[in-house]
C-alpha cells in the first residue's frame, strides 16, 4: 500500500471513530436533562468494551476461514489478540477501520433503551451483541460468509449481494435489536405522543453535523485504498452528499403536511435516514437515484417512528424508524437500481432476490438473539431501572452526576 492509501485507511478510521461521540450528542440532545449523561455513557461505554473485544477476538470472528457456505464466524483464538498482526502495518490499520464499523453498531442500539436502562446490565449486552450479533453478521457480509457467496450459491452468475458499507451489517442489525430491547424494558412512564421533548436541540445538531462528516469515512473509506483512482471514490461522496440532502427535505416536506410546520429535529433525523439508506448502495447508484433514494426514505422513515405509538413499543430515539426502516430501504433498493444488474437498470430479480434475502436473514437472527440476551438479563440481574429511579433521573441515580450544574 502506498503512503497516501495507508493515510485514507487511517483517516478513514479516525473519521468513523468520532461518529460514536457524534452519536452520543445526537442521542444525548434528544432524552429529558437528567439523562443526558445515562445516554451518552451508553455510547462511550461502549467505545471503551467494543475496542477491547475487537482487539482480543472480534477481529477473528469477523473474517471466515475457507469457502464452506455455512461457516457461522472464525475461530476467536485464531488470532487471540492480534498477536501474529503486530508486524503487518497494512493489516492493523484495516482490522482498526473494522472495529470502528463495530462500535458505532452497538452503541446505535442504545438509543431504544433511553431513560430506562442500567448502565451495567447494557455492558453485558453489549458485550454479548458484539459476540454473537455483530461479529458473525460482520463475518457474513464482508468476511467471506454466506451472505457473500449468496448470489453464487444460488446459480446468480455476476451476482452478489450489494452491502457496500453496512445496510445489513450495521443498520438492519442495529435496527432489529433496539426492536427487541424496547420490547424487553417495556415503555417510560409517561410514554405518550408529544410528552417527551428533546430537552436539548443544539446538541442534536452537533452531532447531526459530526455523524455526516463521520459517514465520509464510513463510506469513502470502505471503497479500499487500491480503488481510490481506479474506484469510484468520487461517486460515493457525492452519493454520500445527495442522498442526506434529499433525506431533509423528504422528512420536512412531510412536517410541514402534517404538522403545518418542519423542525429542526425532523431535519438532523431526515439527514440521518438518508445516510443510513444511503450506506449499503453507494457505490452503485448515480447521483440521481441517491437523491431519489434518500428523498424516498426521508419521507417513509418520518412516516415509520409514528408506528411506535400506534403499536405500543418504546423505542426512546427511533432507532427502529431510522436505522431499521432506512436499513431495509437502502439494502432493497440497489435491487431496483443499482448499476447493470438492478430490476429497472438492466438486470433481472435475481439481485433483487438475494437483498432481500440477504437484508431478511440478518433482520430475524438480530431481534432473536437481542431478545433472548435481553430478557435473560431483565430476569437474573435486571435490566431496567426502577420506576422511582426513573422518575428521579438517570444520571444521577446511575452515575451520581448531572448534565448541568447551574450556579446559584
Amino acid at each position: 500500500m502506498d503512503t497516501g492509501g495507508m493515510a485514507w485507511l487511517l483517516i478513514s478510521a479516525a473519521l468513523v471513530l468520532l461518529m460514536t461521540p457524534g452519536l452520543a450528542f445526537f442521542y444525548g440532545g434528544m432524552v429529558k436533562e437528567k439523562s443526558v449523561i445515562s445516554m451518552m455513557m451508553l455510547s462511550f461505554g461502549s467505545m471503551g468494551l467494543v475496542i477491547v473485544l475487537w482487539i482480543l477476538y472480534g477481529h477473528s470472528m469477523s473474517a471466515v476461514s475457507g469457502e464452506s457456505f455455512f461457516q457461522f464466524a472464525g475461530n476467536p483464538f485464531e488470532d487471540f489478540a492480534m498477536t501474529s498482526l503486530v508486524d503487518d502495518n497494512e493489516g492493523l490499520a484495516g482490522s482498526a477501520f473494522g472495529a470502528t464499523f463495530a462500535i458505532i453498531t452497538t452503541a446505535l442500539v442504545s438509543g431504544a433503551i433511553a431513560d430506562r436502562a442500567k448502565f451495567s446490565s447494557w455492558m453485558i449486552f453489549a458485550g454479548v451483541f458484539a459476540t454473537l450479533v455483530y461479529f458473525p453478521v460482520a463475518a457474513w457480509v464482508w468476511g467471506g460468509g454466506w451472505i457473500m457467496q449468496l448470489g453464487e450459491a444460488m446459480g446468480f452468475e455476476g451476482i452478489e449481494v450489494i452491502d457496500y458499507a453496512g445496510g445489513t451489517a450495521v443498520h438492519i442489525n442495529a435496527g432489529a435489536a433496539a426492536l427487541a430491547l424496547a420490547i424487553v424494558l417495556g415503555r417510560r412512564h409517561g410514554f405518550e405522543k408529544g410528552i417527551l421533548k428533546p430537552h436539548n436541540v443544539p446538541l442534536v445538531l452537533i452531532g447531526t453535523a459530526l455523524l455526516w462528516f463521520g459517514w465520509f469515512g464510513f463510506n469513502v473509506g470502505a471503497e479500499g485504498t487500491a480503488n481510490l483512482i481506479e474506484g469510484v471514490p468520487g461517486l460515493i461522496f457525492i452519493n454520500t452528499m445527495a442522498a442526506p440532502a434529499a433525506g431533509i427535505l423528504g422528512w420536512i416536506l412531510i412536517e410541514r403536511i402534517r404538522n403545518g410546520r418542519p423542525t429542526s429535529i425532523g431535519a438532523a433525523s431526515g439527514a440521518i435516514a438518508g445516510l443510513v439508506a444511503i450506506t449499503p448502495a453507494c457505490a452503485v447508484l448515480t447521483p440521481g437515484w441517491a437523491l431519489l433514494l434518500g428523498f424516498v426514505s426521508g419521507v417513509l422513515c418520518c412516516l415509520a417512528v409514528e408506528l411506535k405509538f400506534k403499536l405500543g413499543f418504546d423505542d426512546s430515539l427511533d432507532v427502529v424508524g431510522l436505522h431499521l426502516v432506512g436499513g431495509l430501504i437502502g439494502s432493497i433498493f440497489p435491487g431496483l437500481f443499482a448499476f447493470e444488474t438492478g430490476l429497472f437498470t438492466g438486470g433481472d430479480a435475481s439481485q433483487l432476490l438475494v437483498q432481500v434475502i440477504a437484508s431478511v436473514a440478518v433482520l430475524v437472527y438480530s431481534f432473536v438473539v437481542s431478545f433472548v440476551v435481553a430478557s435473560v438479563i431483565q430476569k437474573t440481574v435486571g435490566f431496567r431501572i426502577r420506576h422511582e429511579d426513573e422518575v428521579a433521573g438517570v444520571d444521577v441515580v446511575v452515575h451520581g452526576e448531572t448534565g448541568y450544574a447551574l450556579a446559584r
